[in-house]
């Protein structure tokens, strides 16, 4: 695992195959919140534009992608019962531009 330096904050880098890095939110989140990130990434992600943007992200670089989730999921985004989690994306969408690490 590699590190970025951003800011003065260390954000990890991982590969994960031999063409794609993914950079750590968990990381970026911490900025806002050092003890608590999972609460800015649920935030974050249960906004409307964060669901689009992850959602044509999908469309373009994921053939397995349910679009049919995905529509549920943008329809109730921004919705103020509306909760999204990382690996609800994941397990829902079949999404691969996010990877889900318990404790990370």
């Amino acid at each position: 695992m590699d590190k970025m330096n951003v800011h003065g904050r260390d954000i990890s880098v991982t590969s994960h195959s031999q063409s794609e890095d993914y950079i750590s939110i968990t990381d970026i989140a911490k900025h806002k919140d050092e003890k608590k990130p999972r609460f800015i990434i649920q935030n974050w992600m249960r906004n409307r534009n964060t669901v689009e943007f992850l959602g044509l992200w999908e469309l373009l670089n994921n053939q397995n992608f349910n679009r049919i989730e995905f529509d549920t999921f943008r329809m109730q985004a921004g919705i103020n019962s509306f909760v999204l989690t990382p690996q609800k994306w994941i397990d829902a969408t079949d999404a691969v531009g996010i990877i889900s690490k318990a404790g990370r």
